[in-house]
C-alpha cells in the first residue's frame, strides 16, 4: 500500500496543472506562508481585500513559491472570500507536493 503524505490532500490535479485550496489572512505585516489549516495552505498577505489587491499579492507569492510566472496563477473560486481555490498552470502534482513538503519542514 502506498503511503500518503499530509500535503497530498492539498493538491488536486487538473488539466495543465494543479489546484489547491488556500486560506488568506489579509492586512498582515508581511506576505508569507503561515502553515496549513483544514486542508488549506494558510497565507498571510499585507494587502487589504480591496479591489482584488489581496488576490494579486496572493498570486504573486504563490508564483514565487512554486517558481512559475505570476500569469500562470489564477484564483478560480473564492475571489471575494478568505478561502480560495487557486490554479497553478504548468506544474505537476508531484512538483507541487515537493514545494509543499519543503514548506512543512520549514
Amino acid at each position: 500500500m502506498e503511503s500518503r503524505r499530509p500535503t497530498d490532500t492539498l493538491v488536486r490535479e487538473v488539466e495543465n496543472g494543479v489546484e489547491l485550496h488556500i486560506n488568506v489572512l489579509p492586512r498582515s505585516s508581511r506576505n508569507t506562508v503561515a502553515g496549513f489549516q483544514d486542508n488549506c495552505l494558510k497565507i498571510k498577505i499585507s494587502k487589504p481585500p480591496v479591489d482584488g489587491q489581496a488576490n494579486v499579492a496572493c498570486c504573486r507569492l504563490l508564483s514565487e513559491l512554486f517558481n512559475i510566472p505570476a500569469s500562470k496563477v489564477t484564483v478560480v473560486r473564492g475571489q471575494s472570500s478568505r478561502r480560495k481555490t487557486v490554479r497553478l498552470e504548468g506544474i505537476s502534482p508531484e512538483e507541487a507536493g515537493e514545494v509543499l513538503e519543503r514548506l512543512v519542514q520549514g
